[in-house]
């Protein structure tokens, strides 16, 4: 199964996670979407799930913490103690032993991110 895992701002409108989301996700079957659960009934993140017809996973925040990264924000470091929030929460929805296939890119707009990783979970 492939998860795309976002991080966004607050002021990230749908479109910045869509143009992260296109970026990371070109030619790849994405089962599932993943954010970490703070970001729940965000605008921009309910209306791409609701584009995509994709299900959502909210990983909590303890979940994130310490999952090794290829990237790393020091703003994600700081506030979820892993390098990358696109990259802890698609590696966590994706399931023990999930590898990253895309490091996460970024919007042009740089309020948004999204990485792909690829695991066993169902």
């Amino acid at each position: 199964m492939i998860v795309a895992g976002l991080g966004f701002t607050t002021t990230a409108e749908a479109t910045s996670l869509r143009a992260a989301y296109d970026k990371a996700a070109a030619g790849q079957a994405v089962a599932a979407l993943a954010t970490v659960a703070d970001k729940a009934g965000h605008p921009a993140l309910e209306a791409l799930a609701a584009d995509l017809a994709l299900p959502l996973h909210l990983i909590p925040a303890a979940e994130l913490a310490g999952q090794r990264t290829l990237t790393c924000s020091p703003q994600s470091r700081a506030s979820y103690g892993t390098g990358s929030v696109a990259e802890a929460a698609a590696l966590v929805a994706a399931g023990p032993g999930a590898r990253l296939i895309t490091p996460r890119q970024i919007s042009d707009d740089r309020r948004a991110t999204c990485a792909l990783a690829i695991g066993d979970k169902t």
